[in-house]
């Protein structure tokens, strides 16, 4: 099985920022018996959803400056260098939302916005999973 936090190409990560993060921990718990992990890489809080030991996504508040965007799930897509395959979407049309980004001790993300309007996260994982 491929693990999709290492392989170029491949959806590794989904996750929700939302308004009400405690309302979101109870009704996605409840909806899918998801086990709830609150951590804090670097300066953030952060909840790990987990079915088992197995992380499937992650929650958290939005930040201040996303207070007018509606709550949402966003996708992570593995690329294996984040400034390349960043150079490549602009190159291809996409505009760049947020510029390749530090997640201490998980890795380097950027968000792009496709052609058509879509909004998309690129990451780069460092070796160690986040926990």
């Amino acid at each position: 099985m491929l693990d999709p936090m290492k392989q170029h190409g491949v959806f590794s990560w989904n996750e929700l920022m939302t308004s009400d993060i405690d309302g979101a921990k109870a009704f996605y718990s409840k909806l899918f018996g998801w086990t709830l992990e609150d951590v804090k890489p670097g300066e953030m809080d952060y909840t790990l959803a987990k079915i088992d030991d197995q992380q499937v996504g992650g929650m958290m508040q939005k930040p201040p400056e996303m207070a007018e965007m509606p709550s949402s799930w966003g996708a992570y897509v593995t690329v294996n260098d984040v400034e390349e395959s960043r150079n490549l979407a602009e190159s291809l049309g996409a505009k760049i939302v947020v510029e390749p980004t530090d997640i201490p001790g998980i890795g380097r993300f950027c968000v792009i916005v496709d052609p058509q309007g879509a909004a998309l996260s690129l990451i780069t994982y460092v070796d160690k999973p986040m926990t």
